[in-house]
């Protein structure tokens, strides 16, 4: 086992790393730039190291500087969280060279499933659904208008290096294609340094349902459980709850085979999570692996009673994991609400500044995963959200009912935040009956 681990990231994430790391007898190390001096997770860290400027680019994304940091603390692992380098298969490679284990998959499959046309192909010779589409990345425009032809419209243009939400592009008609298709580009070029595209049918009003996945050293590759992410703004997820409501016993024998075949075709190892589109006539399609940590793990940890970062130290240092397929027990339903600093009002303008009032919720059931308190200031620097609020009970109507009781109660001052929106969200009857779709936000904010 590991003597000491660096958290090659920020927020609460690192604080949950530490907190498991804790659990484990392992030492952390802290990295952080200057605004993120006083941050809890600098706090509760055993050592920490100052890596540079506000900007990720200056810091959190700059390998030498972690790298370094790892070696002048004699840190022998590097657990990378999710976001900035966690799914950077340079990174890992760099670790690797340096003799410092890397808390996740292998740099092959970080790279084989961070191009999203090549993870479609290598899917698709592993016999799970793919949407239909391109084989490949997208030429020019008379290929792309081949395609559309031949699948039908709409369809939707996506980025084969990226991922939340950029690069992509919805089109109806021939003209909209072209434009999308320009537009794609270019956004892909400008987020990820890598123009290809590629072209898939759309899939109106969809779920987006994801299973879980972990793999060993040994051969074992597990899933544990589905969850649903259809509440999304822009291509990002604001709720996540697990189980899915509208996935059956049948459907998810079903949809947990695919995965787990999908994640063996490519000898995974680690946590990864396989992510499925849902249409209305319960066909699931591969949407797309995600190999990291996923920012929602916690609804899966509250059903199963499984404590997937330390399955992930575990699995990086060479062990088993430490349960079977068929021992899984899921138990009850979880919700977990994205707090951001943001405010619906103004088109999630983001909200930076300094907490003034911060009140948690509390109760059976009720986990806070946060890094921020009552005079923390809340940077521009980085993503919006500074909260995770996660409910469990045993039906999903009594935790739709202990979400609102802890929205109520979670008083944050000084910066808007999402807790509004969300107080809508569970305040209407579409989602009361779990009648959802990936733009269900957008109706919520009309009304």
């Amino acid at each position: 086992m590991f003597r000491k681990i660096l958290i090659a990231n920020r927020g609460e994430i690192a604080l949950r790393i530490i907190r498991a790391c804790r659990e484990m007898g392992i030492r952390t190390v802290a990295v952080y730039s200057k605004s993120d001096r006083d941050s809890l997770h600098v706090r509760y860290a055993d050592e920490d190291v100052c890596i540079g400027p506000e900007a990720s680019s200056d810091s959190y994304l700059r390998i030498p500087s972690i790298i370094s940091a790892a070696e002048i603390t004699d840190a022998d692992a590097i657990h990378p969280g999710y976001g900035f380098l966690a799914e950077n298969a340079h990174f890992a490679e760099v670790c690797k060279s340096c003799n410092i284990a890397f808390i996740g998959p292998s740099p092959r499959v970080i790279r084989l499933m961070g191009d999203k046309s090549k993870a479609k192909k290598t899917m698709r010779k592993a016999g799970v659904p793919i949407i239909p589409g391109s084989e490949g990345p997208v030429k020019d425009k008379d290929e792309a208008l081949a395609i559309a032809e031949k699948i039908g419209y709409p369809v939707i243009v996506k980025a084969s290096g990226g991922g939340g939400g950029r690069g992509m592009r919805v089109a109806h008609t021939n003209v909209r294609l072209v434009n999308a298709l320009m537009m794609a580009q270019t956004e892909a070029e400008a987020s990820f340094g890598n123009p290809e595209v590629y072209l898939e049918k759309y899939i109106e009003q969809p779920r987006h349902v994801e299973f879980q996945m972990l793999g060993d050293k040994h051969k074992q590759v597990f899933q544990i459980g589905e969850r649903d992410c259809t509440i999304q703004r822009r291509y990002q997820k604001l709720i996540e709850e697990s189980p899915s409501p509208a996935v059956n016993d049948k459907l998810r024998r079903k949809m947990g085979e695919a995965a787990i075949k999908g994640a063996r075709s490519v000898g995974y190892e680690n946590a990864g999570t396989m992510e499925f589109l849902l249409d209305k006539d319960d066909k699931f399609y591969f949407m797309e692996m995600n190999t990291r940590l996923q920012v929602e793990h916690p609804v899966t940890e509250m059903v199963t009673g499984i404590d997937i970062v330390k399955e992930q130290i575990r699995i990086a240092a060479g062990e088993k994991l430490s349960f079977k397929q068929d021992a899984i027990r899921f138990e009850g339903v979880a919700i977990e609400c994205r707090i951001n600093a943001e405010d619906p009002e103004k088109n999630f303008m983001p909200s930076p500044g300094t907490i003034t009032a911060f009140n948690l919720p509390g109760g059976p059931g009720v986990r806070i995963d946060t890094h921020v308190y009552q005079g923390f200031s809340i940077s521009p620097y980085y993503d919006s959200m500074i909260a995770k609020l996660i409910v469990h009970a045993q039906t999903r109507k009594e935790c739709i009912m202990r979400m609102q009781h802890a929205l109520d109660e979670f008083v944050i001052e000084g910066v808007k935040t999402t807790i509004p929106l969300h107080q809508k969200v569970f305040q209407s009857e579409e989602f009361m009956r779990a009648k959802l779709y990936t733009d269900f936000v957008e109706s919520v904010l009309e009304k």
